[in-house]
């Protein structure tokens, strides 16, 4: 039996803490150093750079941190996998080559493409499948150090080096599942360790100064621990990881391009301080369609905050509201899209004029710079001595800026040309999963026998339950959790879509679907379109539904007394 892969994660996103590649290298024992850089607004500003330098398109800070750390990676026997090629792999193996020849050192560096569909997608900015692990499988198999992709699932980076390393094939799909889990834990760094945590307050503070990234020891079934390096901070349990598992993720089938792994079936145990057993896993078949990101230029974008200080707010609101309409129509280049958000941040008897201020936030989008530049400043600006009092804006509108769209289209696996690059330069293709199934819904599982009736009282959901949400394209998730068997009770029968749509007012006209997920005392609510195009088009305050799971939990409901 070959012994446990130990991969450690050192990035969840372009911009992750510089320091982690070295901190993951010399703090414990690793085999394989992951990094993930890559995620939708990642594809459209990586886009937008390529277009001012056809030789750019991947992450510059990989490189510069790989300038630091490849000799030490090297000393160490650490193999290095990320998907920081972006739109441009091919590139970035090219710079590390010369990189490592700079350093005389003797690293063999592989590259995954086949990714790139922009030219199936007229218009597109970039447009990218989501390929699996088995090119990066393939690259490490013919001994490559260092292996960079382009857009790979994030899971992928751990899939990959676990199949390389335990000769695993495509039809192991349980293995595969359970590695798909250990990789969607990493992915996010820190956010498996303490970071963004509902039950922060529970941690001693000084350990969340820093929170530690997170390594998986994989074994050759596909179960995993979840860890750390010792004496790092933050903190791994149950909780952090079940918050990470919910992130990000749909229904119980969670469909990748190599396995579809069964989130139903999961199963967490804590296996001693700072280390979470990940086991139980199912896998199936994946879907016979690849994922592929979309991006687009969508517009340009422009926003004027109005402040509004003191007494008659709304009718201040409706004054300047009603100028501006008017100015922009006289105008006769109205901007295409026009939105008004007014937020009451204002108290009364306010001991501060901050705290005796609302904002009255106006957003134009329009494909012309020139309707939500010139037109929007010069009717925002013309007013400034002829509305309401106390007139004063955050900030002076600008030109306007660029905004992107996102979307998810499909393609069959078959018809993407991933190929593994290896160290020595051959091309090698990697086919297609051999087996697929389009993955149907899973029955919702019967629920646990509600608790007895007893006293409640209200309280903020928080105080019974975990919540961590995220976006995917335009949609949202918010995976909601109990500590207890008590609580889980309480909440799988509380919290049904009704309740959820009432807790949050602005999900209430969009189809909310519910997933009920035993093993791990969740459910998980999936809110479509409340993100309109997508994180990069700014559809909302909260564009990317990082805080829709806090704002739930701060709503208060009739809770047990029991429980509280």
């Amino acid at each position: 039996m070959p012994p446990p892969l130990r991969i450690g994660n050192a990035s969840g996103f372009y911009g992750d803490r510089f320091d982690a590649v070295r901190e993951m290298l010399t703090g414990g024992g690793l085999d394989v150093l992951t990094g993930d850089y890559l995620a939708e607004l990642t594809m459209l500003i990586l886009g937008r750079d390529r277009l001012k330098d056809p030789e750019a398109g991947y992450a510059r800070t990989f490189l510069r941190q790989l300038e630091e750390c490849l000799g030490l990676a090297h000393e160490r026997g650490v193999r290095i996998v990320a998907n920081a090629g972006g739109l441009n792999p091919a590139g970035l193996a090219a710079r590390i080559r010369e990189l490592a020849e700079r350093l005389g050192l003797p690293v063999r560096v592989a590259h995954v493409e086949g990714d790139d569909l922009t030219a199936a997608h007229p218009g597109a900015l970039a447009a990218h499948a989501y390929l699996g692990g088995f090119g990066i499988a393939a690259c490490l198999r013919a001994g490559a150090d260092v292996v960079v992709t382009g857009r790979v699932t994030d899971a992928a980076l751990v899939t990959g080096p676990a199949a390389a390393h335990f000769g695993w094939r495509p039809q192991d799909h349980d293995a595969l599942a359970g590695a798909v889990v250990a990789g969607h834990v990493l992915e996010c760094g820190t956010q498996a360790t303490g970071g963004n945590y509902a039950f922060f307050g529970d941690v001693e503070p000084r350990r969340l100064l820093r929170p530690g990234f997170p390594l998986a020891e994989v074994h050759a079934d596909g179960t995993s621990v979840i860890t750390k390096h010792p004496g790092t901070g933050g903190v791994v349990d149950v909780g952090t990881v079940t918050a990470q598992l919910l992130y990000e993720t749909g229904g119980a089938r969670y469909a990748g391009p190599d396995v579809t792994a069964r989130l139903d079936t999961v199963t967490l145990a804590q296996d001693g301080p700072d280390r979470v057993r990940i086991g139980g896993v199912r896998g199936e078949a994946p879907p016979p369609a690849l994922k592929v990101g979309v991006n687009r230029f969508g517009g340009f974008r422009n926003q004027v905050e109005f402040v509004l200080t003191g007494l008659d707010v709304e009718r201040k609101a409706e004054l300047v509201r009603a100028q501006m309409e008017d100015a922009l129509a006289r105008a006769g280049s109205r901007p295409r899209e026009v939105s008004w958000e007014l937020v009451r941040t204002d108290r009364p008897d306010a001991p501060t004029q901050e705290t005796a201020s609302a904002v009255l936030r106006l957003v134009v989008r329009d494909p012309d710079q020139r309707a939500v530049g010139r037109t929007l400043s010069s009717a925002g600006i013309e007013l400034a001595l002829a509305s309401y009092p106390g007139f004063h804006v955050t900030a002076p509108p600008g030109k306007g800026a660029p905004y992107g769209t996102f979307h998810a289209a499909r393609v069959p696996q078959g018809d993407v040309p991933h190929v593994a690059v290896l160290p020595d330069g051959t091309r090698e293709p990697v086919p297609p999963a051999p087996e697929t199934r389009e993955p149907a819904a899973v029955p919702e599982p019967p629920l646990p026998s509600p608790p007895a009736p007893g006293p409640s009282r209200r309280a903020p959901l928080g105080l019974v339950a975990g919540a961590r949400s995220g976006d995917k394209g335009g949609d949202a998730n918010v995976g909601v959790w109990a500590r207890t068997d008590e609580a889980w009770r309480w909440l799988a029968h509380t919290l049904t879509v009704d309740r959820f749509k009432a807790l949050l007012p602005e999900t209430a006209p969009l189809t909310v679907t519910r997933h009920t997920l035993p093993n791990l005392c969740a459910l998980n609510f999936v809110v479509e379109g409340i993100l309109g195009e997508g994180v990069a088009a700014q559809h909302r305050f909260d564009p990317q539904a990082k805080a829709l799971g806090e704002w739930l939990r701060a709503r208060c409901l009739d809770i047990p007394e029991a429980l509280l």
